[in-house]
């Protein structure tokens, strides 16, 4: 096992600009850790001072393809010098990706609503859910995260997300999500017959005005701390949604293009879910996001009525069309399940042996390490993952925490990430463990 040198941070020069940022910046803005981004390839960032580090968040599970993938550079180039935008025409890029977007995913989501961000690609499966079926109630679940605009905070099942905001989006219902290391129903999953889905219908009977449009979920809890309900569960989900006569809505803005070992997170379970929220690794950095939708259901819209100032740019598109051309050429799929299963088989090796590693969980290169007081009390360590997060950034690793209590260290690399890289990735975290 390979020693690492470790960093001062934050370096003079990230100093500065972290100084700049209190003073002109709102802090409502994130701060993962004392140092200040300014170049990066493939999976290393370097910061202002020189220093560099692999990147375990892929700037929030964007760069699927890897920070500045030449050819996803040349695209965006050559597109920037041809056309920008284009608003109430169509271009040959935005038709082109809506094709191939159509192409790989189930097919019966024969349309694709091409926009800028996931935010808005939720809020366009909640409208035109509303509109297809002529009701307003929408199940979201608890922990979820579907965007900061209103109508997608509303549907937030952490409180954070919409504290002190005043009313939500009227019609919003929320259920327990399959949380099976904190079980809010103090279940075993090897027992409990997935109680959850059972619970839907008191749910649905206590909140519910009988008037459902759809529910929202995401295959796995982003920002709740990469949450991962048990195998079935989402199969099972998609039914009582069919039985129900409701609109089934996948949010895989993170879970897509390639993250969980498949290119989408669906694929797993086989599911079909009547409208596919994506974003995030689409653009791979340029803000580029999409409504997979049954053309049913947005044939209750008439033209006009739902757009995007620049929504399916040109841009966008060219940046989206190449993510997709690197993915296949690069086998970047493959690359995320080969490398995942075996960072997520080392770090479940420390959980066994390190007392504070309370959970070591995910699929492909998504994975959320929960750390813990104890493992008998479980009690979340948010302090500690505080700790462990610096720590590992001192020592060349980049990382940040999430979750519920602020106790889940977020493993996301680029999926271009390499075995070598990723054994030393883990080195470090074991290093880290060990000296805490």
């Amino acid at each position: 096992m390979a020693t690492i040198q470790k960093y001062k941070l934050p370096g003079p020069k990230s100093a500065e600009y972290l100084k700049m940022s209190d003073t002109y910046e709102p802090a409502c803005t994130c701060q993962q850790a004392a140092l200040v981004w300014d170049s990066a390839e493939g999976v290393i960032v370097r910061d202002v001072d020189g220093n560099e580090y692999i990147d375990l968040t892929s700037g929030v599970l964007v760069t699927n393809v890897g920070h500045s993938h030449p050819k996803h550079v040349a695209a965006i180039q050559e597109q920037a010098a041809r056309l920008l935008n284009c608003y109430d025409f169509p271009t040959p890029q935005r038709v082109e990706l809506a094709r191939r977007l159509v192409e790989i995913t189930p097919e019966n989501l024969d349309h694709a609503f091409l926009l800028t961000t996931g935010s808005e690609a939720t809020e366009a499966a909640m409208r035109v859910s509303k509109r297809y079926t002529g009701r307003h109630e929408i199940l979201s679940f608890y922990g979820g995260f579907h965007g900061r605009t209103y109508g997608a905070m509303s549907m937030a099942g952490k409180m954070g997300t919409k504290r002190r905001f005043g009313p939500i989006v009227p019609g919003s219902i929320y259920a327990p999500y399959p949380y099976c290391f904190r079980c809010p129903f103090g279940k075993k999953p090897e027992e409990c017959g997935l109680f959850c889905i059972e619970f839907l219908d008191t749910v649905i009977e206590v909140s519910s005005t009988d008037d459902l449009a759809a529910l929202i979920v995401e295959p796995y809890q982003g920002g709740a701390g990469f949450i991962f309900p048990p195998d079935g569960y989402l199969t099972r989900l998609e039914q009582w949604a069919r039985e129900k006569d409701i609109i089934f809505i996948l949010d895989e803005i993170q879970s897509s293009f390639g993250r969980t070992g498949k290119f989408f997170a669906l694929e797993w379970e086989g599911l079909r879910p009547n409208l596919l929220c994506l974003g995030k690794g689409i653009g791979s950095g340029v803000p580029t996001a999409a409504l997979m939708a049954e053309s049913r259901i947005m044939a209750s819209l008439g033209r006009g009525e739902m757009s995007s100032t620049t929504g399916g740019n040109p841009l966008s598109c060219a940046a989206g069309l190449a993510v997709l051309d690197i993915m296949e050429e690069e086998n970047l799929v493959e690359n995320s399940r080969v490398v995942g299963e075996y960072m997520l088989g080392r770090f479940t090796e420390m959980a066994d042996r390190f007392e504070i590693l309370g959970d070591a969980r995910g699929r492909g290169l998504v994975m959320g390490l929960e750390f813990v007081k104890d493992n008998e009390s479980l009690e979340p360590a948010p302090e500690l993952t505080r700790a462990v997060v610096d720590s590992l950034c001192e020592h060349g690793v980049l990382c940040g925490c999430l979750g519920w209590h602020g106790n889940v260290i977020r493993v996301a690399p680029p999926l271009v990430i390499t075995q070598d890289q990723a054994a030393r990735v883990c080195d470090t975290v074991e290093q880290v463990l060990a000296t805490l």
